[in-house]
């Protein structure tokens, strides 16, 4: 079993998942069987009752995980399937030892963070790892070193340093900012200097620093971080900001950081010859594109990106297969009840509707959706999306003026949108919704069909409401075909606008499945249909 522990300093945000991710990418490059695991220091269970605005978007797992955002960029950089057992909080960790003490396991024992609480975090870090049949496991330590909520598990990590191996078996990164100060522009080590000396105090000294600047670093600073930290200068790297996240395995792979972890941690000899050609093109195109367009993403969390982040993701990977710039208007939704649509919707290619909850903001994705379909442009609705696309054609063109979901409006004359049968008596909030992979019916000769290559397939989900079958017919005759259905046939999962270019929506996820290479189909077909507006306009 061998682990490569990534920690953080100085302050929270320097891309450690970013980092993580693309050692993850490298490693699989070069044939090495990878698996990660993130740590998030918090309470909560999950990251499902969690604030958009507040921690950026859940990400949600096959096996319905609701996650940390971070494990997306693992799935996509290292095109991993992961599970909920992938993301430990201090919440799950907590749970299971004050559980554990109840039920007696630790009786006649003083339960202590050292060494319950600690040796619980080693058994699950190591249980995914043995799970998993990884070479290497990755594993994200969250927060920032000195944080109080962080030390039970950098503790755990020393430990299993010193139980594994530190010469071969266990790895520590740590991931620093070198601020540029100054009218000339002078690196400032002392940060970083100040940040490992408190990861050292706890009895981890790191085995290569990765140093996040505006710039490339100095070979001097490189060599004033490696004499004062401990470490060989040939393990002090630059990560100067990037033009994309995508170009950071590259950067890190031209300073020679996966043949260092190679040769540290014993994986040699490589026998499979190093292979980013697909990963440069997909790059090459993100970088040096050939087109562009632009797409409004119309939402209420528009202020924070992160809260977006897999739509946004599957934007660019849908992009760089067509050699396409896709350029984001962020709309904040409530704009659109206060002001011309015409005026704030002007000169985009496309318009896309994600998920959310509560009535907040919902009135304004109607506006938008009606706009779009009105209009001729491209349309794409995910979860919410798909759900106000519904209940903007029953008020459109059916003529049901007060048609609503259950959700906003609980006393609606036609709730086209209810609340699924099984979740109506559901009291806790946390893990209950209808969630991960489910199979999808795809109907044949469908635009969806087309873009899926399949009538087959499955989606990750996460929703409690669903179209109202009373309403399906009506619906389907005024031109709104429900193409995508449950396995059961009775849940409505992808919706479709006769006599429109582009106007697709689906219940399901389809952003938590794309991939570098492999795009969600449905963000694709947005992506072209965007650019064949683009060229008619």
């Amino acid at each position: 079993m061998k682990f490569i522990f990534v920690s953080g300093g100085v302050i929270s945000g320097l891309g450690k998942g970013i980092t993580a991710s693309s050692i993850g990418c490298l490693l699989k490059s070069r044939g090495i069987n990878v698996s990660s695991i993130k740590i998030d220091p918090y309470l909560n269970i999950d990251a499902g009752t969690m604030n958009p605005f507040e921690h950026g978007e859940v990400y949600v797992l096959d096996d319905g995980g609701e996650v940390d955002l971070d494990l997306g960029n693992y799935e996509r950089f290292m095109d991993l399937h992961l599970g909920r057992d992938n993301n430990i909080t201090t919440g799950k960790v907590y749970q299971t030892v004050i559980e554990n003490e109840r039920r007696g396991e630790y009786l006649g024992k003083t339960v202590q963070i050292v060494t319950h609480i600690t040796h619980e975090i080693k058994r699950r870090i190591t249980g995914v790892a043995r799970a998993s049949g990884s070479d290497v496991t990755i594993v994200e330590l969250g927060g920032t070193v000195g944080d109080i909520e962080s030390m039970p598990f950098l503790e755990a990590a020393r430990q299993l340093g010193r139980e594994l191996g530190r010469e071969e078996n266990v790895m520590f990164i740590h991931t620093t900012l070198i601020p540029i100060m100054g009218s000339v522009g002078e690196e400032k080590t002392k940060p970083t200097q100040h940040s490992v000396k408190d990861l050292m105090s706890i009895g981890i000294r790191p085995d290569m620093i990765v140093g996040r600047c505006s710039r490339e670093l100095s070979e001097s600073a490189k060599a004033k971080i490696a004499m004062f930290c401990d470490v060989p200068e040939k393990a002090v790297i630059s990560c100067p900001d990037a033009r994309s996240i995508y170009e950071v395995p590259l950067v890190l792979e031209r300073q020679g950081v996966i043949d260092y972890i190679i040769e540290k941690m014993k994986l040699g000899p490589m026998t499979t010859p190093r292979n980013m050609d697909s990963w440069e093109r997909f790059l090459g195109n993100i970088l040096e594109p050939e087109h562009h367009v632009e797409i409004a993403l119309v939402g209420k969390y528009t202020a924070l990106a992160d809260s977006y982040l897999s739509q946004l993701e599957s934007l660019t990977h849908a992009g760089a297969e067509r050699a396409c710039k896709v350029h984001v208007r962020f709309v904040d939704s409530d704009d659109l009840l206060h002001n011309d649509p015409a005026e704030i919707l002007k000169g985009v290619d496309g318009v896309l509707i994600p998920g959310g909850f509560g009535i907040r903001g919902v009135e304004g994705k109607i506006v938008a959706a009606r706009f779009a379909r009105e209009n001729g442009i491209p349309f794409l609705g995910v979860c919410l999306g798909f759900q106000i696309a519904t209940i903007e054609i029953a008020r459109d063109v059916l003529g049901l003026p007060r048609a609503d979901s259950t959700e906003f409006e609980p006393g609606t004359p036609d709730p086209v949108i209810f609340i699924m049968p099984e979740q109506a008596g559901i009291t806790h909030m946390g893990g209950t919704m209808r969630l991960g992979a489910q199979r999808v019916l795809v109907k044949e000769g469908s635009k969806a069909a087309e873009l899926y290559g399949s009538t087959d397939i499955s989606e990750r989900h996460r929703h409690r409401y669903e179209v109202n079958p009373a309403y399906i017919d009506r619906l389907e005759a005024a031109g709104w075909k429900f193409t995508g259905r449950s396995e059961d046939g009775d849940k409505m999962e992808i919706g479709e606008l006769e006599g429109h270019p582009y106007f697709v929506a689906s219940q399901f996820h389809p952003e938590f499945k794309s991939r570098p290479g492999r795009p969600s189909p449905l963000h694709q077909g947005l992506i072209d249909a965007a650019m064949a507006y683009s060229k008619d306009d």
